[in-house]
């Protein structure tokens, strides 16, 4: 690809900026930037919405920036910057027009989407594999993991060693494989040398490059950084997402603005029904521990079903103490009939924290069945605060201060002046969030705003203690009512707490016992199957050598 490649904007990109610019007059918290092109860069242009400011405060830990254009042969040079929400769903954090493949046009772009963001580096970034976007991140984002698309470089290799495809159909197969399946270091390298010897591969410069760029692409050697990866379909084959079945090799400047809103109503609709039954169904429970009930009850139902897999595998993948010292042991933990494949799980006790060699939950912000294994071993019911991301969780777009107090009755007038405050702090954001959105929605909020101020103020002029009799009246001031009766619901309180917990101690017990013995049963079905199918194997075995003879 030509680093000098330059586009026009053209009668299409003057509908664009016109648009750009009507948001903004009516929402000022919609950003665009027009590069300059004194430079000759080519005058890109960068633009972000509120609702991409949002989500990337709740979900920018992992991001994706999407330059397919360059290769899918697009009319368009768009480009986007998207990540996962906590259903597993593309988020977008803002696009661009990017005129001139260059460094600068690159660093520009990285610049002004950082600055959208409220200058809040990512953990890590993925893009295409390219020597212009890599120097660009390094400089932009100098703190930040950056990755190669692994698909792209399947893609490249397919196209620049497409005489070895051809010849040998099987190559493709084993290269994936020697990437997405090797767990260790020295697996990945016997793998790949193997590999080569093979298929009689050795001058293959391309090969070599992809080689020693291996830690920037290759799984294994990733792990250790969240990429939010859940190996959801929608991702698996690179990284065009958000706006896939929308912006294409045939979309037009002109259409550009109309599919871009059709795919912003497209995400935001699935957001609200994944959101919709999260809340309103409840998934089949697969076991009777109390670690899956809790999850249940916290992870958004897709990121439930993920943990829910790890859980349920852990029947099959016992663990082994093979070391003790202390509040630190170490386990061996592997899959019936395939502990040549085992992995080390670290377990500290006191700190009730583990780590795993697989690096599952770094990777993807979800405890591996494995560390699953060793919580069974060691009897943790629950899940222990530390392995609840709260990017998974139902509550990820809530603010964590004002949930907290929700639940908790204020110990006095100046934390009480607190929780009043933040509530109507979140409420307040909300109408400013959906009012921006479109002029209409903005004069109904307003409307409703200055209504509840002519209220407010009515109240406030005829004094506290109006405001105080006002209360009562309608029964709404628990605040009164915990004060006025505070020594009775003290002692009220601790007698009922401590019968919970003896009630819950009871039949925490009695759950326990009950896991133990499905646990038991489960291990010894196990046995049986491997048993009936060595014995099969046998049979099978026999039966051909007769057929022989």
């Amino acid at each position: 690809m030509s680093s000098g490649r330059e586009r026009a904007l053209g009668v299409g990109g003057q509908h664009v900026l016109d648009y750009l610019k009507r948001m903004q007059a009516e929402n000022p918290a919609f950003f665009y930037s027009v590069e300059d092109d004194n430079d000759q860069s080519g005058g890109s242009i960068f633009w972000a919405d509120e609702t991409a400011g949002t989500n990337y405060k709740h979900f920018g830990d992992a991001v994706t920036f999407n330059t397919t254009y360059r290769t899918n042969g697009h009319k368009v040079p768009f480009a986007s910057f998207t990540g996962l929400n906590h259903h597993g769903q593309p988020v977008l954090f803002g696009c661009a027009l990017i005129l001139n493949d260059s460094e600068s046009s690159f660093i520009w772009v990285l610049q002004n989407w950082l600055q959208s963001m409220g200058r809040r580096y990512p953990v890590s970034i993925t893009t295409d594999p390219d020597g212009l976007l890599q120097a660009a991140v390094s400089q932009v984002l100098p703190g930040t993991r950056h990755r190669f698309c692994k698909w792209g470089i399947f893609r490249e290799t397919q196209d620049k060693m497409a005489d070895l495809y051809q010849s040998h159909p099987t190559f493709e197969f084993e290269f994936k494989r020697c990437i997405n399946e090797a767990e260790t270091i020295e697996e990945f390298e016997a793998s790949w040398e193997s590999l080569l010897q093979r298929y009689y591969i050795t001058d293959k410069e391309w090969l070599q490059s992809i080689y020693s760029a291996r830690e920037q692409w290759v799984p294994l050697y990733m792990r250790d950084t969240f990429f939010g990866d859940l190996g959801l379909a929608e991702r698996s084959e690179g990284l065009n997402t958000f706006f896939d079945g929308y912006v294409n090799a045939s979309t037009t400047m002109q259409m550009l603005i109309k599919q871009y809103e059709k795919a912003l109503a497209n995400w935001h609709e699935k957001e609200l029904k994944a959101d919709y039954d999260t809340t309103n169904t409840s998934p089949v429970l697969k076991t009777p521990s109390p670690m899956e009930k809790q999850a249940a009850g916290l992870f958004t139902r897709r990121i439930f079903m993920k943990f829910q897999g790890e859980l349920v595998e852990t029947l099959a993948n016992p663990a082994t103490k093979i070391e003790d010292s202390g509040d630190v042991s170490t386990y061996r933990v592997a899959k019936y009939g395939e502990e040549h494949r085992a992995h080390t799980v670290i377990f500290n006790s006191f700190e009730m924290k583990a780590t795993c060699s697989c690096q599952m939950f770094e990777y993807t912000g979800i405890i591996c069945r494995h560390i699953l294994a060793v919580f069974r071993a060691k009897n943790v019911l629950t899940l222990p605060s530390q392995y609840i991301l709260k990017r998974w969780t139902r509550n990820a777009k809530s603010d964590s201060m004002t949930n907290e107090n929700a639940t908790e009755v204020p110990n006095g007038p100046r934390e009480s002046l607190t929780v009043r405050y933040n509530n109507l702090r979140q409420e307040a954001i909300k109408y400013v969030e959906e009012g921006a959105k479109s002029i209409y929605i903005y004069n109904v909020a307003m409307d409703a705003l200055q209504e509840a101020a002519k209220k407010v103020a009515a109240v406030k002029n005829k004094g506290p203690g109006a405001a105080l009799d006002g209360n009562l009246a309608n029964g709404s001031s628990k605040e009164f009512h915990a004060s006025g009766e505070n020594h009775m619901l003290t002692f009220q309180s601790v007698d009922e707490k401590k019968k919970k917990i003896r009630e819950l101690t009871a039949a925490l017990e009695s759950t326990n016992q009950r896991c133990e013995v499905y646990r038991t049963n489960l291990l010894a079905l196990l046995k049986d199957m491997e048993d009936q199918k060595l014995k099969l194997s046998v049979k099978v075995q026999n039966a051909r050598l007769s057929l022989k003879e």
